[in-house]
């Protein structure tokens, strides 16, 4: 009997465009670690808690980031999906687990968008105050206005997710142009730092043992693992790229090169600057770092590359956002909206657009509700503990999924079970300590985003929304995938291929 016999063709599933290289991949990862922002903003805060041994917490953090994106290449390998840890957690540990690792990711990314979009405001202010322009008609610019940053950072968002709606490869070429401008400063600023330097170069600044505590070891990892957050970016984009192993060696290019940007960054704000002068210039050591190595204007190119990286980071967040929910939606555990494939684009428009949307209202949110504020505030600061329970259920996912290869060839078996399982467990230690840490630093609850109990609820309130949607995707949408928790093969649509 014939499997159709009305004659009808069934719907047609969501499909992507398949447009992407490796060198799109980096770039989508790459501006979504955004290299320059942590090394402008995060040096100089881990600095303050581990000392002058900023090269080995970076060396150090790298080992069980290593491991996580060993274990996606794997996954990835076997199992191409946009919603990656989404449908790798669902189907080797639980869909449970593999829901709340999808939800939680969007939740903080968009946080993160709205906290992104006030940043990229700042320096875009920042840089026409450099330039001299100080007003607009009768407006005066201040870079220290939140109302000023977010409304410039909105109108950079809004540009940015128009891009992305035409296409990643669109969107990629873009940020290709502002990585090359970013890292070529970035580059340039770090080599004339180390060379022309006056602190002396110590071995003991790579000696993980030198680390004054093992809280300050802690502390530095926690931070310095947040640092590499973004290079899995490069497997939400591979279903469109040509070939899936692409996206994994883009992956892996991403991740390595941020190892040797942080690491020539540290050395370079070490040789330029005193252990006093970078802890306590915080979040603002690489404007100082560039006012100690040259005049102006010269002295604003960090600030420009700094500008470059929000702006790339703003737009590579909106990209995985997106395609996270595509992936959800197509196995009808979220609404139908956020699987609409443009049929000229070939991309989740709809979705890119609301994502974008969501980031700005919330944006917008904060300046007229203080205590969304102190929300978003708080969930930035307490995200490397979704950022480490989502990599450590992806790593065990990895563990579980290859276990078999254990008998099959012992050797392989090992390589594809061990180093994952020991990055997840050393990433639900770091975790576990961080929330014992904001536990213990208060004795009381209270709505702001220096209360230790407050912080510690923002990451629970974020997981326990993830299992209440679940629940309804499971018993009212009645998803197929709380029955499996396999998702929607990435093969099973036509994918479209362009040659562009």
């Amino acid at each position: 009997m014939s499997d159709n016999p009305l004659g009808v063709d069934p719907p047609a599933r969501p499909e992507l465009r398949k447009t992407l290289s490796v060198l799109d991949g980096v770039a989508v990862a790459a501006s979504s670690t955004a290299a320059t922002t942590s090394i402008g903003i995060g040096l100089g805060v881990t600095a303050g808690v581990v000392g002058p041994h900023l090269p080995a917490i970076m060396l150090l953090a790298f080992l069980p980031v290593l491991g996580i994106a060993g274990a996606c290449t794997r996954l990835n390998r076997v199992e191409p999906n946009a919603g990656n840890g989404y449908v790798w957690v669902g189907r080797s540990l639980s869909p449970w687990l593999g829901f709340t690792v999808g939800w939680v990711n969007f939740v903080a990314s968009v946080a993160f968008l709205a906290y992104t979009t006030a940043v990229t405001g700042s320096a875009v202010l920042q840089l026409a105050a450099e330039a001299g322009l100080h007003r607009i008609g009768s407006l005066t610019l201040d870079a220290g206005s939140t109302a000023q940053t977010t409304a410039v950072g909105i109108v950079v968002l809004v540009a940015v997710t128009l891009t992305a709606v035409t296409g990643v490869r669109t969107a990629a070429r873009l940020q290709t142009w502002l990585l090359v401008l970013e890292y070529a400063v970035l580059l340039g600023f770090c080599g004339y730092g180390i060379a022309r330097g006056t602190h002396p170069f110590s071995p003991s600044w790579f000696d993980p043992f030198a680390i004054p505590s093992a809280t300050a070891l802690a502390q530095g990892l926690l931070l310095s693992v947040f640092c590499y957050w973004g290079f899995e970016a490069a497997f939400t984009v591979n279903e469109e790229v040509r070939d899936p192993r692409d996206a994994s060696r883009a992956g892996l290019i991403t991740l390595v090169t941020m190892l040797g940007l942080f690491l020539l960054g540290s050395v370079a704000f070490q040789r330029v600057l005193s252990e006093e002068e970078l802890a306590g210039h915080g979040a603002v050591g690489l404007a100082y770092f560039g006012d100690r190595l040259a005049a102006q204007p010269l002295a604003a190119l960090p600030l420009v590359a700094l500008m470059f990286s929000a702006v790339a980071s703003l737009q590579a967040g909106v990209i995985p956002a997106a395609r996270g929910m595509f992936a959800m939606s197509r196995d009808r555990t979220l609404g139908p909206v956020w699987s609409k494939v443009s049929p000229r684009y070939g991309t989740p428009a709809t979705g890119t657009l609301l994502t974008g949307a969501l980031a700005a209202a919330v944006a917008v949110g904060a300046l007229v509700i203080p205590r969304l504020a102190d929300m978003i505030t708080a969930t930035v600061n307490a995200v490397g503990i979704v950022v480490a329970l989502s990599y450590a259920l992806i790593a065990l996912a990895a563990a579980v999924r290859f276990r078999s290869l254990l008998r099959q060839d012992r050797w392989q078996g090992v390589r594809a079970v061990v180093p994952p399982t020991l990055s997840a467990f050393a990433l639900l230690g770091l975790g576990g300590y961080l929330c014992w840490s904001f536990a213990a630093s208060a004795d009381h609850f209270e709505v702001g985003a220096d209360n230790g109990w407050f912080l510690l609820c923002m990451p629970l309130v974020m997981i326990a929304s993830g299992f209440a949607v679940a629940a309804w995707a499971k018993w009212v949408r009645r998803s197929p995938y709380f029955r499996t928790g396999e998702g929607t093969d990435a093969d099973s649509p036509r994918l479209l291929t362009t040659s562009n």
